[in-house]
């Protein structure tokens, strides 16, 4: 395909950055986009894989704490963050779509787990989550660090860790590239350091990452193409 259907399809403003990381060079700016596409691909696997072990872990947790449908019990009159107007944004979530499956009398808890978004997840991990809920949900991360004076490995840095993986999928699921740097220049080392976060948290759930995303999430040849080309 030729650049200018290329551009035409895609976006002057979206190539924009591709081509000035490119130095005009429109072959590599096509090529660049691609490449990015790919690694937006990769990287969403490995987001996608250690989303669904955080739920489920978070499930268990909860389970074991406030009981089999925990989650619609925490929206119904007297749950932990039916009064609380910090939560509201949380609690709005989780009744929108426990109040759609209800309608669909498709309600079951796995379902209700499966309809909630990221951030509901991220959220538990706030202090004013994290303390109505009972102060549990560090048992999520059996192998995390003890805390010390230097540095404390409480709900507040996991949460800090969870919205930075957050941000990154927000960015691959708006289309935005994850392949720049600041300024506008390539530079694989924000995808990679997120990467590198990820696997640590599961190691922190015991979780052995690297046999769970076998075959999958080829991050590092990713990002090796994006660096090469501009070489």
């Amino acid at each position: 395909m030729k650049y200018t259907e290329f551009e035409s399809i895609i976006s002057p403003e979206r190539m924009r950055k591709y081509n000035v990381a490119c130095g005009g060079n429109k072959a590599k700016a096509m090529t660049l986009y691609r490449h990015n596409l790919r690694l937006s691909q990769e990287m969403f696997v490995v987001v996608s894989c250690f989303e669904v072990a955080l739920r489920n872990r978070i499930d268990a947790v909860m389970t074991a704490h406030l009981g089999n449908d925990w989650l619609r019990d925490l929206i119904l009159p007297g749950g932990a963050l039916y009064y609380d107007k910090r939560c509201e944004k949380t609690r709005k979530i989780i009744e929108q779509a426990y109040n759609g499956l209800m309608r669909s009398r498709t309600y079951s808890h796995s379902q209700l787990l499966s309809e909630m978004e990221f951030g509901v997840w991220k959220y538990m991990y706030n202090n004013v989550q994290f303390f109505l809920t009972g102060q549990v949900l560090l048992r999520v991360f059996p192998n995390k660090p003890k805390s010390s004076k230097q540095q404390r490995y409480d709900n507040t840095y996991v949460f800090g860790e969870l919205d930075y993986i957050n941000n990154l999928r927000n960015r691959i699921a708006h289309h935005e590239p994850i392949c720049f740097g600041k300024p506008v220049c390539v530079d694989t080392s924000y995808v990679q350091n997120r990467y590198n976060r990820i696997m640590e948290l599961f190691r922190w759930m015991d979780i052995d990452g690297a046999s769970l995303l076998y075959g999958l999430g080829h991050v590092d040849n990713a990002c090796n193409q994006i660096d090469a080309l501009l070489k």
